[in-house]
């Protein structure tokens, strides 16, 4: 394996996954052939491990408040595979997966096509699902219920557009790879100007939380991909089974089609995956410990005797190395055609089985134990090896292998006159070589769950309502001890499949298919840069017509508040001009027309692409998006922004979520929605199965129209049905749960800073515990009248939380009302919010059952009688608030931070009357404008006549009539 240019010529920032020290570093032309002058100080330093170690030093408690870990429900893991094979991926999958279920998980596991593999999940009881694509509802999965995804295998690209688009993108995502195939394909990209591809490959890297690999080389091939997010886990049974389906394929013919004799001595002398300079030392140790054995093979020309045969292999060398090699064996006096030099890693295989001892002849200090010597153990086959330490820790000395000290060449030539006695391998280095296998085949299990449990704790951050995994250190002996080699038994016609063929069927495969993909495309082909720009102003032109329809909308609010008696052609053409200007906003289709004549419209808020196979294509639902991109093309769905600035704001279109949505449809909501009552209903609430079926859309409608339960909050998503709260707690309980434990708190500050009440004052609004239920998920309607009355309440609520945590959260990223770092601080808390103001505003709360339609209604008046803050929710409280704050907008600094003005529309009597006084000047002006034009018309200097005309007698035109006939 050659070390690439890259490794070496990049900083530590840039190269995340190994550091190397060295004395000198030799610089060639070819990149192939870089290799590192080291000596015995050299080492490979990971430098990748502490990236992922959780930030614990700084305790959140912005608030004076402890955050809690509730436990309502065990941390969920989404493990996603190409396809469930019978491989050594799968092994090492089921028994990460089975370690990680003892310790508190729950585990889902998806695959883009079936398999034999599902057996052993289905051992494991656990689920599995096959997701041939995700962009059909279907098959659409929402990640979201996930805490963190695990991937395996190159063949899971085909999945990662399911989790690489909004609101996925933030899932933590862990990538394995042990196949070296898409680093050596790379190259061949690159060389041939398939950068499309390459970038392709490089986005689902790029994608990943953290990329894990096997081993130490791995991460050097794949420097091509590099993101600072590669991590590496050492421990695999692929050399294990990989021996296995060698062995019984090659037993029989394997030295006969090697060229060797059935008799010859065979020592295989393997080394590091990593090609230093000092590499030529180790190898002439071991030649001169070797040279003894020439005086029990005499030469003979006819090959009729046994034969000592030595194999050098290494990695991907050059000629040079052979002649080096030659070189070595002529000073050591060894006969011509003795040592053979072989190269390649898909030789080692063949060079191992043939071999009758194998040396491992590097003295450089490794950082996992090698795999060719874990894979010469599993071929039961005698190891000899020096004393480093990663050696020495999984093999003692004459039980399952040989030990020899590095610098003490005598020791290792004593040592192979013991394995070898008169020309054969002697009985004790059988029986160790037998202890070695059994030792190979559960060779560092315990580091490898140890590894993997511990970087899913370190990169995923539970939520408060999450029980706690239990620690690493717990996970019991006998998982630790062995793969789970169990689940595999009850497999029928039990064949294991070959990593290393499949992953380049799968590459030859993935590449027709993109260049099939390629030639469908338009010929005309835009460079990256170009597409970039384009993109750029495309998004400017977005802005812009957002820009232009809110200066329409704001001339036409000029009109709004005071109205003069006008002519049927002046109201005419303005309806037509508010025709024409709604047309420009692309907000009008066949959709629209059909939902003129309904009661209701339910829009739907999303953010991205992972959303669309949620959504609904009825007339009854609207999409509205969050954001200007990953909006549905051909779809009458509202441009949230657009209508509500603010939420061009990442940061507040994160926190409010779909909050956001509420604002920007009751913002100049008469130019939007002109149904009586409006709904909302969550994407979320239709991948869990929850949103209305046409028998309950039925009765909803059939309810509203007849009025039958007055002024109130429907809703179809229940509280204790929630699988965030399996232990249906009151509402107070369930909100601390999901608010890390100060939900309570920040309401009650929130409400005392609202309000203006004083420190002592309860502020709290209670949430009897009756035995009935609250809405969850945003799933509800409501009259738009008092719709908006509700988005007036939110408004403030949101502005006075906002006030609490606003500096400290966008400035670090800490929230008090989550354990970690989180962008959506506010919007757990938002999501309850409309029960409170439902409850306490005196409207019926009736929950609809989404199958059958059947209505209950929730919190009967009697129960509340006593319990309410109505004078506190009233809407004479609220718009009277709503009027101070409006005015103290006219006066507040406009350049400090306030976010109410930006929720929504502004208005006060004062404003009314400024407007009102403001036309009445322009009236003024006109008309001072207008006479101005008029008087000076009149005092404009005329020109006096300069001639006049004087008409001819009637006898003069006669006689000129008549000329002109003689002429004709």
């Amino acid at each position: 394996m050659f070390l690439p240019i890259s490794v070496v010529e990049k900083s530590e920032s840039s190269f995340s996954a190994v550091k190397i020290h060295s004395r000198n570093v030799s610089h060639y032309k070819d990149i192939e052939n870089y290799v590192l002058d080291i000596g015995e100080e050299a080492v490979f330093v990971p430098k990748i491990s502490e990236k992922f170690r959780r930030d614990v030093g700084r305790d959140m408690n912005l608030l004076n408040q402890t955050v809690l870990h509730f436990g309502y429900r065990k941390p969920q893991l989404a493990l996603v595979f190409g396809e469930l094979l019978v491989d050594s991926q799968q092994l090492l999958m089921a028994t990460i997966a089975a370690a990680l279920l003892e310790i508190g998980y729950e585990i889902q596991v998806f695959s883009i096509e079936d398999g034999p593999g599902r057996n052993v999940w289905k051992n494991l009881r656990v689920p599995v699902t096959v997701i041939p694509t995700c962009d059909k509802a279907e098959n659409a999965v929402d990640w979201l219920n996930y805490d963190g995804i695990i991937a395996s295998s190159l063949e899971v690209k085909g999945a990662f557009y399911c989790f690489s688009q909004e609101p996925f993108k933030s899932i933590p995502l862990i990538w394995i790879i042990h196949e070296n195939a898409l680093a050596y394909r790379s190259r061949q990209y690159t060389a041939s100007g398939q950068l499309e591809l390459l970038n392709d490959w490089r986005r689902a890297f790029n994608r990943s939380t953290v990329i894990v690999f096997p081993n130490y080389a791995l991460p050097m091939i794949y420097s091509t991909f590099d993101a600072g997010n590669f991590y590496v886990i050492p421990g695999s049974p692929a050399e294990s089974l990989e021996a296995d389906a060698f062995m019984a394929l090659e037993k029989d013919d394997l030295r006969i089609n090697m060229g060797y004799g059935r008799k010859d001595l065979i020592i295989a002398i393997v080394g590091s995956q990593f090609m230093y300079k000092g590499m030529w030392l180790g190898h002439a140790i071991v030649l001169q410990a070797l040279s003894p054995l020439l005086a029990d093979f005499p030469s003979s020309r006819d090959n009729s005797h046994a034969q000592l045969r030595i194999i050098v292999h290494s990695g991907e060398l050059t000629n040079n190395y052979s002649v080096a090699l030659e070189t070595m064996s002529r000073s050591l006096k060894y006969p011509r055609g003795i040592i053979e030099h072989i190269a390649g890693d898909l030789n080692a295989d063949s060079v191992i089985g043939t071999a009758d001892v194998v040396i491992y002849g590097s003295i450089l200090e490794e950082q996992s134990f090698p795999e060719i010597l874990m894979k010469a153990m599993c071929f039961e086959k005698p190891i000899i090896a020096p004393d480093i330490p990663m050696i020495r820790k999984y093999v003692d000395d004459r039980v399952n292998g040989y030990l020899f000290p590095k610098d003490n060449w005598r020791v290792l030539r004593q040592i192979v006159l013991e394995v070898i006695s008169e020309g054969n391998i002697s009985p004790l280095a059988r029986n160790i070589a037998s202890i070695g296998r059994s030792t190979a085949k559960n060779l560092m299990v315990s580091e490898a769950i140890e590894g993997y449990a511990s970087l899913v704790q370190n990169i995923i951050q539970f939520p408060s309502e999450v029980v706690p995994p239990n620690a690493v250190s717990e996970i019991s002996a006998n998982v630790k001890e062995q793969w789970q080699w169990h689940l595999f038994d009850s497999i029928p016609n039990l064949t294991y499949q070959n990593r290393i063929t499949r992953s380049h069927t799968f590459l030859d495969k993935y590449e027709d298919q993109w260049n099939d993909s390629k030639k469908n495309r338009p010929a005309t082909t835009v460079s990256s840069t170009d597409s970039f720009v384009h993109s750029i102003w495309e998004e400017e032109k977005l802005i812009q017509m957002a820009i232009r329809a809110k200066r329409r909308e704001d001339e036409e609010m000029k009109d709004r508040t005071d109205q003069p008696h006008r002519t049927w052609e002046e109201v005419y053409r303005n309806a037509k001009k508010a025709d024409r200007l709604k047309n420009d906003l692309h907000e009008r289709d066949d959709g629209e027309l059909e939902r003129t004549g309904q009661p209701l419209c339910i829009y739907e808020p999303y953010l991205g692409e992972g959303s669309w196979p949620f959504l609904h294509q009825k007339s009854l639902y609207r999409g509205i998006g969050l954001s200007t991109k990953g909006r549905r093309r051909g779809r009458d769905d509202v441009d949230a922004s657009s209508r509500l600035p603010l939420l061009t704001d990442t940061y507040y279109r994160d926190v409010l979520r779909e909050y956001g949505a509420f604002f920007a449809i009751a913002n100049r909501i008469d130019h939007l929605h002109r149904n009586a009552w409006v709904g909302f209903q969550s994407w979320r609430a239709t991948a869990r199965k929850a949103s209305l079926s046409r028998t309950a859309e039925n009765a909803l409608l059939g309810a509203i129209q007849s009025k039958k339960f007055g002024d109130a909050l429907y809703f179809w998503v229940r509280m204790d049905m929630d699988p965030q709260n399996p232990l249906q707690k009151d509402f107070w309980s369930f909100c601390d749960a999901l608010n890390a434990g100060n939900c309570k708190f920040a309401f009650s500050e929130t409400m005392r800073r609202m309000y203006g009440l004083k420190n002592d004052t309860d502020s709290l609004p209670p949430m009897p515990i009756d035995g009935d239920t609250w809405s969850v998920m945003q799933s509800w309607t409501l009259p738009t009248r008092s719709f908006l009355e509700f988005v007036m309440f939110s408004r403030m609520f949101v502005d006075a939380l906002d006030m609490q945590m606003y500096d400290e959260h966008y400035s670090t990223g800490h929230c008090p009302l989550s354990l970690s770092k989180d962008k959506y601080c506010y919007s757990r808390l938002l999501e309850l919010l409309v029960n409170v103001w439902a409850y306490h505003s005196a409207r019926r709360m009736v929950y609809v059952n989404p199958e059958t339609g059947v209505m209950q209604e929730q919190h009967k008046f009697k129960s509340r009688r006593g319990k309410m803050w109505i004078k506190w929710f009233s809407y004479s409280t609220l718009k009277s608030m709503d009027e101070d704050l409006a005015e103290l907008s006219d006066s507040e600094d406009p350049s400090r931070h306030w976010l109410w003005p930006l929720t929504g529309e502004v208005f006060w009597q004062g404003v009314y009357e400024r407007e009102r006084n403001l036309r009445q000047k322009e009236k003024e002006k006109r008309k001072q404008k207008s006479l101005e034009k008029r008087n000076r018309m009149r005092r404009r200097h005329r020109q006096q006549v300069l001639g006049k005309y004087v008409k001819p007698p009637p006898e003069v035109v006669e006689s000129s009539n008549s000329s002109l006939l003689d002429l004709l």
